[in-house]
């Protein structure tokens, strides 16, 4: 019995691996597309801004080029505060 439940949940560990894999290479891409349209309205080495960047969306910025997704609802914020459209999500 033990062993029919760790081979479940071994298969099911299996199965589960590549979503969650997809699922962060798809923030990995988000996260780059919102960078990319957070500086190009809002960066201030842009010549571009629209309103003051907050310290908040900066870090956010800095995160996702990093590779820590976790910033994507700071820039979201950012991006909709300054009324500009975000990029699609896939």
């Amino acid at each position: 019995m033990m062993k029919k439940m760790l081979l479940g949940s071994a298969m099911l560990v299996a199965t589960l691996m590549p979503m969650a894999a997809f699922a962060q290479s798809a923030d990995a891409t988000y996260c780059t597309a919102l960078v990319q349209k957070y500086e190009q309205y809002l960066d201030k080495n842009s010549g571009r801004v629209q309103q003051p960047q907050s310290l908040d969306s900066r870090a956010a910025v800095e995160k996702c080029k990093a590779g820590d997704t976790s910033g994507i609802p700071a820039i979201e914020k950012a991006l909709r505060n300054a009324k500009i459209d975000l990029p699609s999500r896939g």
